[in-house]
């Protein structure tokens, strides 16, 4: 079925603008039947809205059929591009994804209401959890940031193993998350690529990604600024965020979760440590916070990994 087809087959297809956090933002919302549950998408990032995004209409119908899809490209990409200078902390975000909760359920009254997010988004997705469960039915997470992101055993231990040169390697590890800067975290992100499966695993299927761009490309809602907002935008001169991300520790509110939690890690993911998910899991003794570790995936959520992803919602949202 061609791609305006499927949006004249849904009942809602349209982007929307609410005030959140005090700050005009538009936010796409398409769903096959105005009955349908909805799900609100939490990128990562920050600042990097793939695989849903404002500019997606029409291109997931696998998922538009099943749930009312609410994606929303955060202030400082895509849609909503502006400068994000220091100002902003964790906090803003999580107040304007609280913003959008209450906006949603203002439109749709009766639909239940659940999150899905990956790495930067799944500290959105805790921190709403752990302030405002009666908001949320449950969640589903890709690639969870728990503590220690970066600088942790599992990435030194990985770049050791991988054959990363010793003059890198004696960089990252004059670096700790006291005392770093934007390029030390380049430089470790761009060595876990370049040398390890923590972001993408070799021997996994791979994402559309040249389906996902071309879409991007000729989206009814996205000028050409939009589209290079998607990776080039108002996140590249921010320092607070990572600060903050680099010292985070979520454990508690993870462990407390009073909603459904399913977090889905990859195998071979160091960048958010599955063996980090896996130990809190484990030992949390929480009935609402499950874990599934998907095989041949990393960080980034790979063709298994999406299609995991599309099964466990279901499940979640089934009647």
């Amino acid at each position: 079925m061609k791609r305006k087809e499927i949006i004249a087959g849904n009942e809602i297809s349209a982007v929307y603008e609410f005030v959140l956090g005090g700050h005009p933002q538009k936010v796409m919302i398409e769903g096959k039947e105005k009955s349908l549950p909805v799900v609100l998408t939490l990128h990562g990032g920050p600042g990097l809205p793939i695989p849903f995004s404002a500019g997606c209409r029409g291109m997931f119908p696998a998922f538009t059929d099943h749930f009312l899809m609410v994606c929303w490209d955060q202030l400082g990409c895509g849609i909503n591009d502006r400068e994000i200078d220091d100002s902003f902390s964790i906090a803003s975000f999580v107040r304007m994804t609280i913003d959008l909760i209450r906006e949603l359920k203002q439109i749709f009254r009766d639909n239940k209401i659940y999150l899905f997010a990956t790495s930067w988004g799944s500290i959105l997705s805790a921190r709403v959890v752990e302030q405002c469960p009666e908001l949320v039915d449950g969640a589903v997470v890709i690639g969870q940031i728990v503590k220690k992101i970066f600088f942790n055993e599992e990435v030194m231990e990985g770049l050791s193993r991988a054959g990363v040169p010793e003059s890198k390697l004696a960089v990252i590890r004059s670096a700790d998350a006291e005392h770093f800067s934007p390029k030390d975290l380049q430089l470790i992100a761009s060595c876990l690529r370049k040398y390890t499966d923590a972001y993408q695993n070799r021997n996994g299927r791979q994402p559309a990604m040249g389906n996902i761009v071309r879409g991007l490309l000729t989206s009814p809602d996205y000028s050409f600024r939009d589209f290079k907002a998607v990776m080039w935008n108002g996140y590249r001169k921010n320092n607070s965020l990572w600060k903050e991300i680099i010292g985070l520790d979520l454990s508690e509110a993870l462990r407390e979760v009073k909603v459904p939690y399913l977090i889905l890690q990859g195998d071979t993911d160091i960048v958010t440590p599955t063996k980090y998910v896996k130990e809190l899991a484990e030992a949390a003794d929480n009935s609402c916070l499950k874990y599934r570790v998907v095989a041949q995936t990393g960080h980034l959520p790979g063709a298994a990994m999406m299609e995991e992803l599309h099964r466990e919602l279901l499940k979640l949202t089934a009647p």
